[in-house]
Order: structure tokens, then sequence, then C-alpha cells
């Protein structure tokens, strides 16, 4: 989704949560973030659900963090929020063949989402205060202390 400015959706996104720029290739290294955590966040899901004798997974069996939804909540207020979630809606990708979510838990995966993708910008200025334009190198770090956390 563009912007009638031109300033395409996970561009402005990233500028207005942690000010810095992407590019077409941070915006695919994004989605490979999304489409990975997710699987993650689905298996976890999976596994939560089946411990308490359920194969549907509802939003309690997510490991939603206090962070995250404090990210959440952030990503709520965003003005980019909305376009965000339809664009999740559209393209976020299904979770693993062996995962069932309810309703309800389809209808946070948007704001879930939204609220990691607030966390992983935010990263990026701590992990690098000056940062405007985040590296491949950046990227990677930030990923794997995504990975060590979540």
């Amino acid at each position: 989704m563009t912007h009638p400015s031109g300033i395409p959706l996970f561009e402005r996104f990233f500028r207005s949560v942690a000010s810095i720029d992407i590019d077409k290739n941070d915006v695919r290294r994004f989605h490979d973030f999304v489409d990975e955590r997710i699987d993650a966040i689905a298996i976890a899901g999976r596994n939560s659900a089946k411990s308490n004798g359920r194969d549907v997974v509802v939003p309690q069996d997510l490991p939603i963090t206090k962070g995250v939804q404090e990210r959440m909540r952030e990503f709520d207020a965003l003005d980019e929020a909305e376009d965000v979630r339809e664009l999740l809606r559209q393209v976020v990708r299904r979770p693993p063949g062996d995962v069932t979510f309810a309703e309800d838990t389809e209808q946070l995966l948007p704001e879930l989402f939204g609220g990691l993708s607030v966390a992983l910008a935010s990263s990026f200025r701590v992990v690098d205060p000056s940062v405007t334009k985040p590296s491949s190198e950046l990227w990677d770090r930030v990923f794997i202390i995504f990975r060590l956390i979540f």
C-alpha cells in the first residue's frame, strides 16, 4: 500500500515508529520475519491448547507478554495502524496446517503482529541509537534478539 505522499506503507510505519528509513530489501526481510514469527507463535499456541485439552488455539494460548501488549497499544495509536491491519489481513501467511485458530484468535493476529512490528522497529534504536538506515548486520542482530526472546 502506498500513501498519497508516495511512500509505501511499511516505510512510513518504520519512519513513524523509530525514525528510520528502510528500503524494499528491508521490507522483504520484515515480511520474512513476520512469517517466521507466525509459525513460532502458532506452534506455541498449539502446544498450549493441547496441554489444556483443546484442538483450537484461543487468544489465551498465544505467548503474549506484557511488553507485547504495550506495543499492541502503541500500534493501535499509530496513524498507519488501520492500513497495516488491512494489509496484514490480506498477506499474513496462515499458520502451519496442524494449527487451528479460533475466530477471536484470528481477529487478534493483526494486532499481535502490529505490536511485534512496533517492538521490532523500536529495537533498532535500542541496538544503535544513531541509526537512520539499518544495515543488514543490524537487521540480523535485531532478529537474533527476537529469536532469543520469542
